[in-house]
């Protein structure tokens, strides 16, 4: 490997705290690193300090002659009176840029929506910083520095960067290290982390479920880890093992280790005990949309514009559903339906009589009347216990579980971070006892510690839960199901986050898709027995799957043994790997039809 840049003995103080002690890290070619850790740990700082825009007050950053770097930081911001296509393309003549198919890919993948002739200054915060990013991306560096590069990314926009990032560089080329709290595109690009804690940087091989995995044996080997954060890094990694074949049959960790460890930890949930509960608290009248529409004055063409159309979705007690669409597909409409915040055009909205909805949502309502007063204060006005998983517990207890500290309780709320602040407005939510809860975009400002904290929680939580949010782990986390809108209609997705990139590729090619309301598309259910005979064949077609893809990766290590002068070996050996992959196709398309009666 040859060396792009490090850090040698590195050290780090400010007046109130040491950041870093003697941190020593290096960069080589071909590294794809992802930075985790709590939110203050110094993730950001560690990277402005590789970058050289921070100085060290021990130690240096050393960097091999004639590397490029470029940079994303939070804190980048581009001229307000500059234009989005000098910002992207600088003064590069238009046949240039154009005739370049790594710049036409990042500005169909990030600024579809953006005015190329606009205004930097007049576009939302979310575009300026897709701008940002795509004028960092298209240009060459040697090695790219990428701070909550997914912030204001919706689910296909992360897709297409962990694509784009993929193939930025050939094989063992250039450099990346990346700081996000999104699982999933941790798990999609890096192939090493690095875990920012205690004034130092731990590495760890692989991706995020790899990371989890060698945590947890770090943790049983150290004596001095609290039990708690091991018990809840020990649930994650069951989750992840137990995830769909597309997470199962290529894992980034030692297989067996894992399965060792997870061995006697029950599933993330029991789904039969909190539907009960959840009709016990609920009855079974949730809340039902039928045949409802929404649509709202506009100037477009004269006429109205419609956001929904035609949507029926009736919510049962103790439902887990993610809702996925891009920005502007009337996905908070939608949940403004179940709320009762915004009122259909046709169609009816009929709520059961026992429904208590609660709302955690961007804007932080319900601490607004808090903010000069002390944390242990606004937790005093709530509820003395609340009930977890069986096990009553105080608020500060709750406080504790979501990531507080005994001196955070003094803090008035308006000092708290906004990651703080997002974890007090759920818990207040909580101790409210609502029975339907809706998350919008709950993962703001959380680092993965607090995300797998705060699912933890909602683990146990006896209600029906809605989610809408980019984060495409904590969708497949938290949720048992989901569904997109989709050009106004509202579409079930048995095969998850996957079917819904492939639909909008669909739509990008023209080919469209079918708008039918979910609930028109749904079986009508399984019976026990039947249910446990779908089961047996699910457990069924993965073995074959796994076997499937095991035979695919040992057939094409053996064609690049085959000497290429040999032809017919050659195609023989094509020919076995197109039909082994054929198979493979075949079983996921029956895993996800299966997958689908599962779900009805």
């Amino acid at each position: 490997m040859v060396h792009l840049l490090g850090a040698e003995s590195v050290g780090l103080e400010y007046p109130t705290r040491v950041v870093f002690d003697a941190v020593t890290v290096g960069i080589d070619e071909g590294d794809r690193i992802g930075v985790v850790g709590r939110n203050g740990d110094g993730k950001s700082t560690l990277l402005k300090i590789l970058a050289g825009r921070i100085e060290p007050d021990t130690g240096r950053v050393t960097r091999r002659g004639g590397v490029t770097l470029g940079m994303l930081d939070q804190g980048d911001t581009l001229p307000p009176e500059q234009l989005v296509s000098e910002a992207v393309v600088g003064d590069r003549v238009e046949h240039e840029w154009a005739g370049d198919a790594k710049v036409r890919d990042v500005i169909a993948g990030l600024l579809g929506d953006v005015p190329w002739e606009g205004r930097i200054g007049d576009l939302s915060g979310g575009q300026q910083r897709r701008v940002a990013l795509a004028a960092l991306l298209t240009r060459d560096w040697d090695v790219v520095f990428l701070d909550e590069p997914t912030n204001h990314l919706d689910v296909e926009g992360v897709a297409w960067l962990a694509e784009h990032l993929r193939s930025r560089w050939p094989a063992n080329r250039g450099g990346l290290v990346v700081v996000t709290h999104d699982r999933w595109f941790l798990d999609a690009v890096c192939t090493t982390t690095w875990e920012v804690h205690d004034r130092i940087l731990e590495p760890f091989e692989g991706g995020y479920a790899a990371y989890v995995l060698q945590r947890v044996e770090r943790d049983r080997m150290s004596a001095t880890i609290e039990a708690k954060r091991q018990n809840l890094m020990r649930k994650e990694l069951a989750w992840l093992r137990r995830g769909p074949p597309a997470r199962t049959s290529k894992p980034k960790f030692r297989i067996d280790a894992a399965n060792q460890l997870i061995e006697d930890v029950p599933d993330p949930r029991d789904t039969v005990q909190l539907k009960q509960l959840a009709t016990a608290r609920l009855g079974k009248d949730v809340v039902d949309l039928e045949n409802v529409s929404v649509s709202f004055p506009g100037a477009e063409r004269g006429g109205d514009t419609v956001v929904l159309h035609d949507v029926t979705w009736r919510i049962a007690p103790g439902e887990r559903t993610g809702v996925i669409g891009i920005n502007g597909a009337g996905k908070s409409t939608l949940l403004g339906l179940v709320a009762g915040t915004v009122q259909p055009t046709s169609g009816r909205v009929k709520r059961g009589k026992t429904v208590k909805i609660a709302v955690l949502d961007q804007r932080l309502v319900g601490l607004e009347g808090f903010m000069n007063d002390r944390v242990s204060a606004v937790v005093a006005q709530q509820k003395s216990s609340y009930v977890s998983g069986g096990v009553e517990m105080t608020p500060g207890q709750l406080l504790e579980r979501l990531g507080f500290t005994t001196a955070q309780l003094s803090t008035p709320v308006k000092d708290l971070s906004g990651g703080q602040k997002r974890r007090l407005q759920l818990l207040l939510i909580l101790l409210d006892e609502p029975n339907v809860l809706i998350l919008d975009e709950p993962t703001n400002d959380l680092d993965t510690d607090m995300l797998a904290a705060m699912e933890d929680l909602l683990d146990t939580w006896p209600g029906t839960l809605l989610v809408v949010s980019h984060d495409r782990y904590l969708l497949e986390r938290v949720t048992d199901n989901q569904y997109a809108v989709l050009d106004g209609a509202f579409r079930h997705l048995p095969g998850g986050v996957d079917q819904y990139l492939e639909l909008r590729k669909s739509v990008s090619r023209g080919a469209g898709f079918d708008t039918r309301p979910a609930a028109a598309a749904q079986p009508t259910g399984l019976g026990g027995a039947d249910r446990r005979a779908v089961e047996k064949e699910v457990a069924a077609v993965e073995r074959r799957l796994e076997k499937a893809t095991h035979g695919i990766h040992k057939a094409k290590a053996e064609l690049d043994a085959v000497d290429p002068s040999d032809y017919v070996t050659l195609g023989a050996k094509q020919t076995a790997i197109a039909a082994l992959e054929a198979e493979a196709h075949a079983l996921e398309e029956q895993w996800l039809a299966l997958g689908a009666q599962l779900e009805s």
